[in-house]
């Protein structure tokens, strides 16, 4: 007796459709051109194979039965599987990859990257795509890892990869704010590290997963609230949960409404250098896109430096 893998071709279930669509197996043996008995003994054979009755057969009508039923809905799906399988393959053949993954740091600007995803689809791509939301040391790491394609919002210090391709994309300073009802927001002058390391600090996770992750302008001894996003520091910082340095362009418009206090620190402002970095030396279309799109120096400015109004967090 043949398997059930041996009987379950394309084949056969698009021949079982063709039964359950016609309502007898002589309708469906002429829709199909065959003699009904040759119909019938193909379905035996899978009936055999899965050791279940698919059709009732105590009346002039094929009605499906319950395995049945279950049989054709999930062969449904199959042959439309098969059919995207084999349109994904043709795509592919054209130099399109079938998936791209994008790390994207979090001092990147969601609203961009947001757009340049919509644009990207907007050329009807066959490539799924995937970003990921990382963190310091995690960004380059999710690359170096095999996790991602192309990373955005590098440290330019940490790009030192030989196997990496790198391009700078800018800088961004950071500034240091709390919220008008924080104690420091009363303290005049420069704020020095005596200053910063009596107040709890709000800190954004490395998403480093091997290694050390990385910590920036924290005291030994600080007390800390470790936050998911630099989103997720901005609104703890606006509640009074903490102080810390955000980037400029997320933090002056909050600001300039009043719903932030800037301080001044006793100590050298804070540039942060950060580019993007992709893998291998024969990028696929999807990949060329991308890079495409990050030689624009009117996209790299606003990956940086479009701020965020304040009504957004309101």
């Amino acid at each position: 007796m043949q398997s059930a893998r041996d009987v379950l071709t394309p084949d056969t279930l698009s021949l079982l459709q063709a039964i359950a669509r016609e309502g007898s197996f002589a309708a469906a043996a002429r829709s199909l051109g065959l003699v009904p008995s040759a119909l019938t003994y193909r379905v035996r054979q899978v009936e055999d194979a899965l050791d279940a009755l698919l059709f009732d057969r105590s009346s002039r009508q094929a009605r499906l039965t319950a395995a049945g039923t279950e049989l054709l809905r999930e062969g449904a799906r199959l042959l439309d599987e098969i059919d995207a399988v084999a349109n994904r393959v043709r795509r592919v053949a054209t130099g399109w990859e079938p998936q791209l993954t994008i790390a994207v740091d979090g001092l990147i600007e969601r609203v961009t990257v947001m757009e340049l995803t919509e644009a990207f689809f907007g050329q009807a791509p066959p490539t799924q795509l995937k970003l990921r939301d990382e963190i310091l040391t995690g960004t380059l790491q999710a690359l170096n890892l095999g996790q991602a394609d192309l990373a955005i919002g590098v440290n330019v210090d940490m790009a030192n990869s030989s196997s990496l391709n790198f391009r700078p994309l800018g800088s961004v300073e950071f500034i240091y704010v709390v919220a008008p009802h924080h104690p420091l927001a009363e303290v005049s002058g420069l704020l020095s590290d005596a200053h910063l390391r009596a107040h709890r600090a709000v800190a954004v996770a490395d998403t480093v997963q091997r290694g050390d992750a990385a910590t920036v302008g924290l005291f030994a001894g600080q007390e800390v609230l470790t936050v998911p996003s630099m989103q997720a520091k901005l609104d703890a910082q606006l509640r009074g949960l903490g102080a810390g340095a955000i980037p400029a362009p997320l933090a002056r418009p909050f600001v300039s409404s009043g719903r932030l206090v800037e301080k001044k620190l006793d100590r050298p402002p804070r540039i942060y250098h950060v580019g993007y970095a992709w893998r291998g030396n024969s990028p696929g279309r999807a990949l060329q896109w991308w890079l495409q799109q990050l030689e624009s120096p009117a996209t790299r400015a606003a990956l940086l430096d479009r701020p965020r109004q304040p009504e957004a967090l309101a």
